[in-house]
C-alpha cells in the first residue's frame, strides 16, 4: 500500500493585500506558490472560518499560483463580524473580483465545506471561468441538511456534545434551535451573545473529525474567531444561504464539461453523504471519492490524501 500523500511543506505568501469590495467590505487576499503558475483559488468554510496558513500546502507551490482570501466579515477582513452585505452572491461576486485583479480568464476552484456550497455557486454561475473544481465535503444547504446538524439527527450521534449546545437555549425554544441562536447572536447583551458565539463555534469543532482532535476543535472557542464564525454562519443558514431550496444539485448540470473531484468523509457529521452523492449523479465528469473512515474535516488522513491528488492531479503530475 502507498503512503498516505500530506500537505506541502510551510510556506508564506509571496503577496498580500486588501481589496475594498464596496459596501463597506474590505477582504484580506495572499497568494502563494509560484507567480505565474497555475491559477487557483481556495474557498474556506464556516461561513465565517477564515483562512489558515495550513490551507497555502494543499497545492504543488512549484506548479500552482494560489489566491486565498478571507470571506467579508472574517478572519483579517473588516469589520468583524459584519452581517450587512454578507451574502452568498456577494461572495460570489468578490471570486470574480479578485479573478479579474490579478488578470486570468480561468482559474482552479477549490472549496470545502461551506466551501463547496460557494465553490457550486460560483461554478455554476461562471462556469466559463474554472478550469476544474475539487470540492470536499459536500454542503447544499438545502432544510434537511442545516435540521440534520441544528434540529434533530447529529444529536442523536453526539448527546453529550449537544447537550452543551443547547445550553444556552431555554427550552421553550428548542424547537427552532437556528433561530434561538440568531437572537441570541444578534442582540445587544454582549455577553449572551460570546455565550451563544462559542456554543455554536464549538459544537462545530467538535462534530467535524471522526475522533476528537483537540488541536482542531481548540480554536473554535477562541471568542474573536467564534463571534465571526457563528454570527456569519447563523446569518447564512437562516437564510438558506439565498439559494433557492436544491439549487445547487438542481443545477448540477451546469458543471458540465468542468472536470473535478469529489471528495467526502463516510462518517460526515455535518454533512450527510446522501448530497455528495447526489451531485455525484448529476455532474458525472467528477471523479468521486467517498472516503471510508473518515468524518468531516480536510485534516482526516484518508480525505487530505485524496485532495492532493486532486491538486497534483490537475498539476499535471503525471497521476
Amino acid at each position: 500500500m502507498t503512503d498516505l500523500r500530506t500537505l506541502y511543506p510551510e510556506i508564506e505568501p509571496y503577496e498580500t493585500g486588501t481589496l475594498d469590495v464596496g459596501d463597506g467590505h474590505v477582504i484580506y487576499w495572499e497568494r502563494v506558490g509560484t507567480k505565474g503558475a497555475k491559477p487557483a483559488v481556495f474557498l474556506h468554510g464556516g461561513p465565517g472560518g477564515g483562512i489558515s496558513p495550513a490551507y497555502r500546502r494543499l497545492f504543488d507551490p512549484a506548479r500552482y499560483d494560489v489566491m486565498l482570501f478571507d470571506q467579508r466579515g472574517c478572519g483579517r477582513s473588516t469589520p468583524h463580524a459584519e452581517l450587512d452585505a454578507n451574502t452568498t452572491w456577494h461572495l460570489v461576486a468578490d471570486i470574480e473580483r479578485l479573478r479579474e485583479m490579478i488578470g486570468v480568464d480561468t482559474w482552479l476552484v477549490f472549496g470545502g465545506s461551506w466551501g463547496s456550497t460557494l465553490a457550486l455557486a460560483y461554478a455554476q454561475t461562471h462556469a466559463n471561468r474554472v478550469s476544474e473544481l475539487v470540492v470536499r465535503g459536500i454542503y447544499t444547504l438545502k432544510k434537511a441538511e442545516l435540521d440534520w446538524y441544528y434540529q434533530f439527527g447529529v444529536s442523536e450521534m453526539f448527546p453529550d456534545k449537544w447537550e452543551r449546545f443547547l445550553a444556552p437555549i431555554p427550552e421553550a425554544e428548542r424547537d427552532d434551535m437556528m433561530a434561538a441562536y440568531h437572537k441570541r447572536l444578534t442582540g445587544e447583551d454582549r455577553a449572551a451573545q460570546i455565550e451563544a458565539a462559542r456554543a455554536w463555534s464549538l459544537w462545530e469543532g467538535r462534530t467535524i473529525t471522526l475522533m476528537p482532535q483537540p488541536d482542531t476543535s481548540d480554536k473554535f472557542g477562541d471568542d474573536h474567531f467564534a463571534l465571526a464564525f457563528a454570527r456569519i454562519e447563523n446569518h447564512f443558514f437562516m437564510h438558506g444561504g439565498w439559494l433557492e431550496e436544491g439549487q445547487l444539485l438542481r443545477d448540477a448540470g451546469k458543471l458540465a464539461g468542468i472536470p473535478g473531484v469529489i471528495v467526502h468523509g463516510r462518517y460526515d457529521m455535518p454533512c450527510p453523504v446522501k448530497y455528495a452523492w447526489q451531485l455525484h449523479k448529476g455532474w458525472p465528469d467528477a471523479e468521486f471519492f467517498l472516503v471510508e473512515g473518515a468524518g468531516h474535516a480536510y485534516s482526516e488522513p484518508g480525505i487530505l490524501d485524496r485532495l492532493i491528488y486532486a491538486t497534483d492531479r490537475f498539476a499535471g503530475a503525471g497521476l
